[in-house]
């Protein structure tokens, strides 16, 4: 079995900084080799994606258009944590943001590494119980976002069915069914 060693940094250089992103070229260091490898690292803040699940047990979804993919994409409320901001908070604020909810309390259920061979941020996911729409949604400039709700017992199968592909969002569900012991058809009860 071969064992594994961090590599050194030699040293990195800026490619590219938007406003959401900076691409960073690394030099590391080889730890057999000795040979200085180029690496490419996208440096982003940390990301939030909560589960809201209103009182009747509807999880709020929401659907957008994502460039990346070039498609309309099932997903659950998220977004960028704000310098300073705690997680909790970034979560309450996009949930209300998105879709106009507000949830009876706030908890969270696990953090992901969205891909950590390129990317330095996590995403902190978190289950917003009693959700109910309070608030005027207020969407960032390049948002155009559809909200719905389904039954939570039909997230598994939404899953299943690729109608939820979207991988930090399954990771979410993952976190809620899994790793909290949420049972989809029981619901979370009171």
């Amino acid at each position: 079995m071969t064992s594994v060693s961090k590599w050194t940094r030699r040293g990195s250089r800026e490619l590219l900084a938007t406003s959401i992103f900076r691409v960073d070229e690394l030099s590391l260091r080889h730890p057999e080799r000795g040979d200085d490898v180029p690496f490419y690292v996208i440096h982003s803040s940390d990301w939030v994606n909560v589960i809201p699940v209103t009182p009747a047990g509807e999880v709020v979804l929401i659907r957008q258009y994502r460039a990346g993919s070039d498609s309309i994409v099932l997903e659950i409320p998220g977004g960028m944590i704000d310098p300073g901001e705690e997680p909790i908070v970034a979560a309450a604020r996009e949930l209300a943001e998105e879709t106009g909810y507000v949830p009876a309390s706030l908890e969270p259920l696990g953090i992901v590494q969205p891909n950590p061979a390129i990317q330095d941020n996590r995403c902190h996911t978190f289950l917003a119980r009693g959700a109910e729409c309070r608030v005027a949604q207020d969407f960032d400039t390049n948002e155009k976002i559809e909200v719905f709700t389904a039954p939570l017992a039909e997230i598994p199968e939404m899953i299943r069915d690729g109608r939820i592909d979207h991988s930090l969002v399954v990771a979410a569900f993952y976190h809620l069914f899994v790793t909290a012991g949420v049972r989809a058809e029981e619901g979370l009860g009171s």
